[in-house]
């Protein structure tokens, strides 16, 4: 039996205890920080690894920018200082010094930084410094630039994987001669996220734009994937953003065209970040604990053996062996749990609420039979198998679980697809269900302010590729040709 409260009683208590009893993190000592346990962090470093790779394919290089950012740098791009000035930690001195008892440390008053420094929210500034050096030239653009780092947002309110103060993230940064090459690369990366979320995370996306005020600070125009979770809010999984040439200009980053002439650089960034483990957990997991794809799964087969004697688990071993290595040499990740301390029940339980994809378990009677005991965490299935029929079925078995994991959790999201013509139904639906709303919105401030204020739903994206047909705002009642999705998310 779980051990976990159930989604429908309490789903933000379920999703908390699943972090914890799966040991993906946990809070430290410091307000909205978290540890990510070693295995959170393998979860982490498969994104990082297929996210590398899929941006390295598109002629990003890996780069390194310091984590303090002077104060004067953010200054420059108004819009940008505006969107991150709530959340910016800030580095005031360089040195501390005991108290005249001795009993405490003070700030020492001498070391006062004569220019503040930030712990960076995100890295344009810096990085356009660098590109001010760097572009001289259109023989030295494009240029495709990513980071793997940690950012500081002092968030008020702080929730594990979702919305921390210190989060790990990838951002691209680019730099190109040209506006349509720069939306042509924040579209690009769109689309390398989506393939990222579907067919790697199984999570199906709906591509689009964000409002001017949902925009990324400093940006013309930000793209955005949104997922929604099974409670029927919807989150944020990632973003790129066409930067135009507001922090080239903010930087004074021009270069020589080829033909005569100088001209501001064109701008983009890009980003996602341990967000999506988040999303992974509300994505796919139950009352049984965490549901991973096997794409990104630390351990996609543990095998544990079931003996009374340490002559059986001599036997046992064995077979084992030869299972253990069958797997790994097809690319398989595979543990094989020997802890002599732990009865397998509780190793049933452990690996149950860890989510590893595929379980099998072996005792004499099944040794003496060529077979094993396989277990599906998908659907929580067992059935007894031949050894050699589990070793020609567990590629076909993995591949099974990421589509029907996808497929799962498209239809969970096609149910919370709504559409709706008045304010009536939009605030019912909105109230009883939750989920994605397409509904016309007259394209001002004034009414998504309204919206968000009365009802908590923002505008999450105006889809790409809409149809153009008119209809009227569902809240002002003005014509209008903008469908966009509203919901309430993380």
């Amino acid at each position: 039996m779980s051990s976990l409260i159930s989604r429908k009683e309490n789903y933000s208590k379920w999703y908390n205890e699943i972090v914890i009893k799966s040991e993906l993190a946990e809070n430290s000592g410091i307000r909205g920080c978290m540890i990510i346990k070693p295995y959170g962090f393998a979860i982490w470093e498969k994104m990082q690894s297929v996210l590398d790779k899929m941006l390295k394919q598109t002629g990003h290089e890996n780069a390194y920018f310091p984590t303090l950012i002077p104060k004067s740098y953010l200054s420059k791009e108004t819009n940008h200082m505006e969107g991150f000035a709530k959340e910016c930690a800030v580095v005031t001195h360089c040195r501390l010094k005991n108290t005249p008892d001795g009993k405490e440390i003070m700030l020492d008053p001498k070391s006062r930084l004569e220019e503040e420094l930030i712990v960076r929210p995100t890295s344009e500034t810096i990085i356009w410094d660098s590109y001010r050096r760097w572009i001289q030239s259109y023989r030295d653009l494009p240029i495709l630039l990513n980071q793997w780092a940690n950012v500081v947002r002092w968030e008020m309110r702080t929730r594990l994987f979702l919305r921390t103060s210190e989060f790990l993230w990838q951002e691209g940064h680019t730099a190109h001669a040209s506006r349509e090459e720069a939306i042509e690369e924040a579209k690009k990366m769109l689309r390398v996220y989506t393939n990222f979320s579907e067919n790697f995370m199984a999570v199906p996306v709906i591509q689009g734009t964000k409002s001017e005020t949902e925009r990324f600070s400093g940006a013309e125009e930000t793209y955005c994937i949104e997922a929604m979770m099974q409670d029927g809010k919807a989150l944020q999984i990632g973003t790129s953003h066409f930067l135009g040439q507001n922090f080239s200009k903010a930087f004074d980053v021009k270069f020589s065209k080829q033909f005569g002439g100088k001209e501001y650089v064109w701008a983009t960034s890009c980003g996602v970040s341990t967000r999506l483990i988040g999303a992974l957990i509300m994505t796919h997991s139950d009352d049984y604990g965490l549901v991973l794809p096997p794409k990104l799964a630390p351990i996609q087969v543990i095998i544990i053996p079931i003996y009374r004697n340490h002559e059986q688990l001599r036997i046992i071993e064995k077979s084992v062996t030869i299972i253990k290595k069958y797997l790994e040499n097809h690319g398989i990740r595979t543990k094989y749990d020997y802890q002599n301390h732990k009865t397998p029940g509780w190793k049933f339980n452990e690996y149950e609420m860890k989510g590893v994809p595929l379980r099998i378990s072996m005792g004499i009677r099944e040794i003496e039979k060529n077979q094993v005991e396989l277990f599906r965490r998908d659907t929580m299935e067992k059935q007894l198998c031949s050894q050699n029929e589990f070793l020609r079925l567990a590629p076909k078995l993995l591949e099974d679980i990421q589509n029907k994991l996808y497929n799962r959790a498209l239809k969970k999201r096609n149910a919370l697809m709504f559409h709706v013509n008045n304010y009536e139904d939009f605030k019912k639906i909105l109230d009883n269900k939750g989920g994605f709303i397409s509904a016309y919105w007259d394209g001002t401030i004034e009414t998504e302010k309204k919206i968000k204020e009365e009802t908590k739903a923002t505008i999450r994206c105006i889809p790409l590729n809409s149809d153009t047909k008119k209809g009227y705002c569902v809240y002002s009642g003005k014509p209008s040709s903008k469908k966009v999705f509203f919901a309430r998310s993380y």
